[in-house]
């Protein structure tokens, strides 16, 4: 089928009548904007790129310091001199507790076998074991010995008989003290005061 028109004239016709210019200018300036945001957007990544290199070889320079300051082996040695050190106070710490208690044990008992002997007196004891010869009162005779060798004295209230003062002396030392004894503080209390002032 033939046309009446030329189809060249037709295409130019109706390209002039749908009016591409103004899409034109606007692909043109889209265009234009894209170029522009790439290029802003390269920049922005080889500027981010620049200052993370930076820091990297920041980071990596205060790594290589530290670590060719840093001994090893004698970084381990301190931490193994350290632990030997910590059991060691652990072990006489532990050591020392237990003889307290042991020391603190035998001061109660031995307090408490001196205020039975006091209540006794001595002179009683001594006939009462001439008589008798009974184990237990030689083992009472003797503590009472070895108590009064240490240098405590105990005096009785003469109103009630009841102990009411220590008198602890100190030869080394040489000084002496005397303690008031008060019902309201144990037996444990005052033996162990008294372990301590001799």
């Amino acid at each position: 089928m033939l046309l009446d028109e030329d189809p060249a004239t037709l295409i130019h016709h109706t390209i002039n009548n749908f009016n591409t210019a103004p899409d034109k200018l606007a692909i043109s300036r889209i265009q234009n904007n894209v170029s522009s945001l790439e290029q802003e957007r390269e920049r922005r990544l080889r500027d981010a790129e620049a200052a993370l290199k930076e820091y990297l070889n920041t980071q990596q320079t205060q790594y290589e310091e530290l670590t060719s300051a840093h001994s090893s082996s004698a970084h381990a040695s301190e931490i193994s001199r350290l632990d030997t050190q910590k059991f060691r106070i652990a072990k006489a710490t532990s050591d020392l507790e237990m003889e307290t208690e042991r020391l603190s044990s035998q001061a109660a008992d031995l307090a408490a076998r001196l205020q039975e002997l006091e209540l006794q007196g001595v002179e009683g004891m001594a006939d009462e074991a001439a008589k008798r010869r009974d184990p237990v009162d030689d083992e009472v005779l003797l503590r009472l010995s070895v108590y009064r060798s240490l240098g405590i004295d105990v005096e009785r209230d003469e109103k009630d008989g009841e102990f009411c003062k220590a008198i602890v002396r100190n030869d080394r030392k040489g000084d002496v003290h005397v303690v008031n004894i008060d019902k309201k503080f144990s037996r444990f209390f005052y033996a162990n005061y008294f372990w301590q002032t001799i």
